[in-house]
């Protein structure tokens, strides 16, 4: 009898990337066409970050990009991963998100970060040109949008005692559901005070994942949406034929990863032909940063990352990995489209045997 640890529910982080050479419009397609393969076989949820003026980036609006994939979908559930909060007003977030749920009822996960997602210059600039919060209100916005986007929608109260109804969308018969996101045990603190469920970014460094769920289980207090702790884990994942292909293809991502963490210029993402000319001009603090990256990464063939993906949500106590697709393009490949990171999924839904239509 097999003692095999059994498979996790799989999900999707797309950052929606952009190759050298590619447009916008191509690198959205790509994405598009990467949630419609999600949807077919089988993945639970596809959640779309929000970053800002990153070259190699371009997934800057969930909201936007989440009513594009719902025309692409018919089951899998869409939504932000995450909304970076103190940069939006809490009332436009929870009428974005309600719109959604209008659009695709009972499919839509609003995941809620408190970082900026971008660096300083770019926070003034939204806060100068649109409508933002006071990120030392990140508690108070969040209860307020888990307020609006409900069926009842939220009461302000005036000083002088009346009160005024406050609804995302006037006669909303199902709501989005709301996830709290983060990288610290603030957020994992925050979530299991308000009875929300919490996804660390464990793709994003995977420094204080242990102590973060801890935290979130042993703190938690149900809520009327949620009765016990609910999480599930990120990764950075690449599944191709070979274990070769599946280097070749990480390594655009991998230096892309240590010219963040090295503070090099960044650019478009690298071709693998581009990534392996390159590999002399990096010095021994970013090979080092590479290779950091790389060991925290599921890079290989289809059995081998299935597995480590079993023992990887076994041991956190999880039933759901939500992969971030990171394989690289050959230059041959064709630019509205992502075929390494479609393989990934294709490779993985069948190693762990999702059901798909």
């Amino acid at each position: 009898m097999s003692t095999a640890a059994p498979a996790p529910a799989l999900s999707v982080l797309d950052l929606v990337p952009v190759r050298t050479g590619q447009t916008s419009a191509q690198a959205v397609a790509a994405s598009l066409d990467l949630v419609a393969a999600a949807d077919r076989l089988g993945f639970r949820r596809y959640w779309f970050a929000e970053h800002h003026n990153m070259p190699a980036v371009a997934s800057t609006t969930p909201p936007v990009l989440a009513a594009a994939a719902a025309a692409r979908t018919s089951r899998i559930r869409l939504g932000s991963g995450g909304v970076m909060l103190p940069n939006h007003s809490p009332l436009v977030v929870a009428e974005q998100f309600a719109a959604l749920e209008a659009i695709a009822p009972g499919r839509i996960d609003l995941g809620i970060g408190r970082a900026p997602g971008s660096d300083p210059v770019i926070t003034q600039l939204l806060r100068q040109s649109g409508t933002t919060s006071d990120v030392e209100r990140f508690p108070e916005h969040v209860r307020d949008i888990v307020s609006l986007v409900s069926a009842d929608g939220a009461a302000l109260r005036f000083t002088s005692g009346g009160t005024y109804d406050v609804h995302a969308t006037p006669a909303a018969t199902s709501v989005p559901e709301v996830w709290l996101l983060g990288s610290s045990d603030y957020s994992a603190q925050l979530a299991a005070s308000f009875g929300l469920p919490y996804v660390f970014a464990n793709h994003f460094s995977g420094e204080g994942l242990e102590r973060a769920l801890e935290l979130y289980r042993t703190q938690f207090q149900p809520s009327e949406t949620l009765a016990a702790p609910r999480t599930f884990l990120t990764a950075n994942v690449l599944v191709a034929p070979t274990q070769d292909e599946a280097e070749a293809r990480a390594l655009p991502n991998l230096r892309m990863t240590a010219r963040l963490r090295t503070n090099r210029p960044l650019g478009a993402l690298e071709t693998v032909e581009q990534a392996q000319a390159g590999a002399s001009d990096f010095d021994a603090l970013a090979e080092s940063s590479m290779a950091s990256a790389r060991a925290k990464w599921f890079v290989g063939t289809p059995e081998t990352v299935a597995e480590s993906l079993r023992a990887f949500a076994a041991v956190h106590g999880v039933d759901e990995v939500m992969i971030s697709p990171i394989a690289g393009s050959y230059e041959n490949e064709p630019m509205d489209a992502s075929p390494g990171r479609v393989r990934t999924l294709e490779l993985l839904a069948a190693a762990v045997h999702l059901t798909s239509e």
